[in-house]
């Protein structure tokens, strides 16, 4: 049989509580820091796409590296989901992207030329594109001013220029 425990005579109910309260409050603050070590993660540096439409889309994306001028594609993206295209921090300022609407033939482009293929590509270079067996698409440039991070989302809202929305943000 367990003793009961005796109280000290000199604290009455509201200095235990007091007590207990003051012990609660630093065993959160010794805890507060080992939570917040555990449920932080390193922010994911790369350029992700968000198909925010419903239907299929084939995306490719252009950037400059050391080598030269690269388009690389198709990533299939579907409808209300995000696609990461580069992994890790983003080396180049600017990055180019043209998408297409795979159900219903719409498409999201600008006026930087650059090189596509039907099917799975890497190319290297964006002059002559037709010369050189590919076709040539219209690119919409993405100044993501040197962050390590950034975000396009794809939607069926037109701008205000009339044309499909895309718009760009650093995803930090």
């Amino acid at each position: 049989m367990k003793k009961p425990q005796q109280r000290d005579s000199r604290m009455g109910p509201a200095g235990a509580a007091r007590t207990r309260s003051a012990q609660a409050a630093w065993l959160l603050f010794l805890a507060l820091p080992l939570a917040c070590l555990m449920g932080t993660s390193d922010a994911r540096a790369d350029f992700r796409v968000c198909n925010a439409t419903q239907n299929l889309v084939g995306v490719g994306i252009g950037y400059r590296a050391k080598a030269g001028w690269i388009t690389e594609g198709w990533w299939h993206i579907e409808g209300s989901t995000c696609k990461t295209l580069i992994e890790g921090p983003l080396s180049s300022r600017f990055y180019y992207l043209y998408a297409e609407d795979a159900e219903r033939g719409g498409r999201w482009d600008g006026p930087i030329n650059m090189c596509v293929a039907e099917k799975e590509f890497k190319i290297a270079g964006v002059t002559d594109c037709v010369a050189r067996g590919f076709q040539r698409a219209g690119f919409q440039e993405y100044d993501t001013g040197e962050q390590a991070s950034w975000m396009v989302q794809l939607t069926d809202e037109p701008a205000t220029d009339g044309t499909a929305a895309v718009t760009g943000t650093n995803s930090q």
